[in-house]
């Protein structure tokens, strides 16, 4: 599973050139909410909330992104990486990311570490708002940090709220009209 997620985020790094640069410009800084199944293909799996913020600033051409998750056996991750927007058309978004971050395992699994590092792949469907709704799978795994590495997959719902306008509608607000003089 490992082998086939990390192929399908090369896959979508290399897609970077399928993007309009006119969409990605003009996308601002969300907020993303989840929802779904941590560790959804084992038997301690649990339900699992999320909360993340995607910058629309850029390191070279990836975007910073932080987030915390929280399982409802009491399992928390708070984490901090890169993504990146790939646009195929206008409403169609997949966003590849890596993270490293902090893992409590509270009642759940435990995942032999406290430093777990994160790859993820989220498809989402963009409305004219920019707002996004989505799917996102990721896997948590201690890259062998530790003898035990057993590692969790989740599979979310997302939903992604800009929280600024795109900078097109802001231009085209700030336009003055013209006045027509009779």
């Amino acid at each position: 599973m490992k082998n086939r997620l990390s192929a399908a985020l090369l896959g979508a790094l290399v897609l970077i050139g399928a993007a309009p640069g006119p969409a990605r410009a003009q996308d601002p800084d969300f907020l993303t909410f989840g929802a779904g199944a941590f560790d959804y293909n084992d038997d301690g799996s649990a339900g699992v909330i999320s909360l993340a913020y995607l910058s629309a600033k850029r390191l070279l051409f990836l975007q910073p992104l932080g987030g915390l998750m929280v399982t409802f056996d009491g399992g928390v991750y708070g984490y901090a990486g890169l993504g990146l927007d790939v646009f195929f058309g206008r409403r169609i978004v997949a966003t590849p990311s890596l993270s490293v971050g902090l893992y409590g395992q509270g009642d759940g699994k435990d995942l032999g570490h406290v430093v777990e590092f994160r790859s993820a792949i989220q498809i989402a469907y963009r409305f004219d708002d920019r707002s996004r709704l989505g799917v996102m799978l990721h896997h948590l795994s201690n890259a062998g940090l530790d003898d035990t590495n057993p590692g969790a997959n989740t599979l979310m719902l997302t939903y992604s709220r800009p929280l600024r306008r795109s900078s097109s509608r802001q231009a085209r607000r700030a336009r003055p009209r013209s006045r027509s003089r009779r």
